[in-house]
């Protein structure tokens, strides 16, 4: 079942299966939304806030509860979205009254629905145009804890808004280098995911092995899944240099002479040049460079390269997130697709944030900054 979203001045959705459609005008306008989407990720993104369950289920009122009668029996939804909703998992809105339950007793989206979500309704026709199944024989390829500059600062929490990262048309890469803040903790999840699948310990680039020309010389289209466990810079600040050179892209290890083939920013361009015969190319740990901005379409541009490579789905994060959580949620998806294959990435990505959930001893660890940053972006490899 595919829902398409349009926020502005007046708002609207449309419900979309392979029988029928129906549309209806929601009762809350761009602007409306983008306050309460701004409010309830700033409480997502600062730990020293708790979560506010009323403002989630009163964004789901106001856009997936316009249709709840319809998708209430529907287990997978794919979602297209504009303005705000772009910036917020949809799979942590609430889906009823949450007054007197605490964190693990609420009734989350994700309870009831795996959940993809879409670039555009023409990124269907992308996705649709190759083959169902990727025919590569390896299991992985990562690439992992970059270095981003000598004088890193591991413990550096904010990123500058990526536009002051741009001097005139071009990017200082210097400056990006010394604000990014370093992820150790991804060497040892991508580290612990390829034991699991099997993959060759070659195939895992760490630390300054993780290059952009690394990338740009494998063999990717011979890996079933693509892991980049770095920042992405997605930010909507982008979109003021869009007649420039300003780009989304992901950041790998920064050379110390950068060039045109290799500045340690692996561009969407770039990306879209690929050869990819990927099931799943994996973005963990990704950081949006300004979270001021939650109206932004952050996602689509990195997605389309990716598709246009020939990935079949993407998995992203909305904020950063803790080096165990990341690890528990990204291992236990691919546990769950290797136990039942027929899962769609979506469906088992939710079984994994299902798991997290049912295991919290505290109220503390039942709360979705830890459980429900990441969306699979992309049509899942079964069909709808």
């Amino acid at each position: 079942m595919l829902l398409v979203f349009d926020f502005d001045a007046r708002s609207y959705g449309w419900i979309i299966t392979k029988n029928n459609a129906d549309w209806t005008e929601l009762k809350v306008s761009a602007k409306a939304l983008d306050v309460q989407v701004r409010a309830l990720h700033a409480w997502l993104t600062d730990p020293r806030k708790r979560f506010d369950p009323e403002l989630s289920f009163k964004i789901y009122h106001a856009t997936f509860g316009a249709f709840a009668d319809k998708i209430a029996a529907k287990q997978r939804l794919s979602i297209v979205t504009n303005g705000a909703l772009t910036s917020l998992p949809p799979q942590l809105l609430v889906t009823k009254d949450p007054s007197g339950k605490n964190l693990k007793e609420m009734d989350w989206l994700v309870l009831s629905h795996a959940i993809t979500i879409l670039p555009s309704v023409a990124s269907l026709k992308i996705l649709r145009g190759g083959s169902q199944a990727s025919l590569a024989r390896k299991p992985m390829i990562a690439f992992a804890d970059p270095v981003f500059s000598k004088a890193a600062r591991a413990q550096q929490l904010a990123m500058r808004s990526i536009t002051s990262f741009y001097r005139g048309t071009q990017v200082d890469i210097a400056a990006i280098g010394e604000y990014l803040p370093q992820l150790p903790g991804t060497r040892r999840e991508t580290q612990q995911i390829a034991e699991d699948l099997k993959a060759a310990a070659a195939d895992v680039k760490l630390g300054l092995a993780a290059t952009e020309t690394a990338v740009k010389q494998a063999k990717l289209d011979q890996y079933r899944i693509v892991y980049f466990a770095t920042h992405g810079l997605v930010a909507g600040d982008l979109e003021t240099f869009a007649k420039d050179k300003a780009e989304p892209a992901l950041a790998l290890s920064i050379p110390g002479k950068p060039n045109d083939f290799d500045d340690g920013l692996l561009t969407a361009s770039e990306i879209a040049q690929l050869k990819l015969d990927a099931d799943w190319a994996v973005l963990s740990a990704c950081n949006t460079a300004a979270e001021d901005k939650p109206g932004a379409e952050a996602l689509s541009g990195l997605a389309r390269a990716f598709f246009y490579a020939g990935a079949r789905s993407l998995i992203v994060s909305h904020w950063a997130v803790s080096d165990e959580a990341t690890a528990r949620l990204m291992i236990g998806t691919f546990r769950a697709s290797a136990r039942d294959p027929k899962l769609s990435h979506a469906e088992a990505l939710r079984q994994s944030m299902l798991s997290m959930i049912d295991a919290a001893k505290a109220d503390a660890e039942a709360d979705p900054r830890l459980w429900a940053p990441f969306v699979i972006v992309g049509e899942p490899a079964k069909a709808l």
